[in-house]
């Protein structure tokens, strides 16, 4: 009962999540993943987890970090959930929000880069 309850929880908390995203997942998504070949999903719940992007067929999270990811508690969290999706044979890939900000078209190369070794949709 416990697991489903939570689980209930952390999808309202997706649906609010994808209904205010930050500046930079609105960027990274009205601007670039949302015209990609591929399905894209926004704040994909994943066990305990909420992903910021997920596209299965590349088995890719997109995480994009604010400041709090840099500080101690944050990376500890950060080193847990990748190594959750790992286990579950998910990639992560994570970028700063800075570089949304001042680095976007590398950013977005990036990730066209990793899904040009996965076969076309």
């Amino acid at each position: 009962m416990m697991n489903t309850l939570s689980n209930f929880k952390l999808k309202v908390n997706a649906q609010k999540l994808r209904k205010n995203m930050t500046k930079e997942e609105r960027h990274l998504w009205y601007d670039f993943l949302k015209q990609l070949p591929y399905t894209v999903h926004r704040q994909k719940v994943f066990g305990n987890y909420i992903a910021d992007f997920y596209i299965a067929a590349a088995q890719l999270v997109i995480e994009l970090d604010g400041s709090q990811h840099f500080e101690k508690d944050g990376l500890s969290a950060d080193q847990e959930r990748d190594a959750f999706f790992r286990e579950n044979g998910i990639t992560v890939v994570r970028y700063a929000n800075s570089d949304v900000n001042q680095h976007f078209d590398s950013v977005c190369q990036d990730i066209l880069n990793r899904l040009q070794k996965m076969p076309s949709p």
